[in-house]
């Protein structure tokens, strides 16, 4: 039997994608969500076990990695785990950034601080997810930008800790088509002009991301560690034409 990977945060967007794709690879597969009555029906679909798991209690998290693990260990950890909170400076609390730090950042540590002797046993894979806006100065985004900027220095951090065993990578993804970002998209003017920011004039959808993150738990990625992966349009790294 082959190692499972772990996807948590599978509900809806990126995780849903990323446990397609591998499901359709033929990767075994467990799936976590805070109430698991939610992602039931994606698991039937896909053959995937399901553990429930709350990111904001460290104990949940440890209980789901273990429940999560075959004997071989895991095979890879995916942390979909994220949220988008928009406010001004004025606006802002130490509330809204130590909750987003916690849930973001915090979460993910614990993850693979709970995750890493049964990755380290099968030789496993960890993927993380950013922003764009982690690196670029985007205005009323202090609070999320801080939380993702400390996900991409775990990220690296936990990749020097891990090696040569264990593969850590990020990906930094522009605005996508999810759920949380409905209620930008859901404006036919705002999503028009956030897709004119892009160079490659769209939004991004979730399996923009979830390929990417497939090909960094598999073994094509074998090289790549520590790495923060724009998946972005485009945005990060250029301005669109007319900008």
């Amino acid at each position: 039997m082959t190692a499972p990977t772990l996807i948590m945060g599978a509900r809806g967007g990126i995780g849903e994608a990323l446990a397609r794709r591998l499901a359709a690879a033929g990767q075994p597969l467990v799936l976590s969500a805070r109430d698991p009555q939610t992602i039931q029906p994606l698991a039937q679909a896909l053959g995937a076990d399901v553990v429930a798991c709350d990111v904001l209690d460290a104990d949940s998290i440890k209980a789901a990695v273990q429940s999560a693990q075959s004997e071989e260990g895991l095979a890879g950890l995916a942390y979909c785990v994220g949220n988008i909170v928009l406010k001004p400076l004025k606006n802002l609390s130490e509330k809204d950034l130590l909750d987003c730090y916690r849930l973001n950042t915090v979460g993910a540590a614990i993850a693979v601080q709970a995750a890493a002797p049964a990755l380290q046993k099968a030789q496993g894979s960890v993927v993380m997810f950013s922003t764009v806006a982690a690196g670029q100065g985007f205005g009323n985004h202090a609070v999320i930008a801080a939380a993702k900027g400390g996900v991409e220095a775990l990220a690296r951090s936990l990749a020097a800790d891990l090696a040569p065993s264990v593969r850590v990578n990020c990906i930094a993804p522009s605005i996508s088509q999810t759920e949380i970002a409905d209620s930008l998209l859901s404006n036919e003017k705002m999503a028009e002009a956030l897709a004119a920011s892009h160079p490659l004039k769209r939004v991004g959808v979730a399996d923009d991301s979830a390929a990417m993150a497939a090909f960094l738990l598999g073994t094509d990625a074998s090289w790549i560690t520590g790495q923060v992966l724009p998946v972005d349009g485009g945005r990060g790294a250029l301005r669109a034409r007319g900008q």
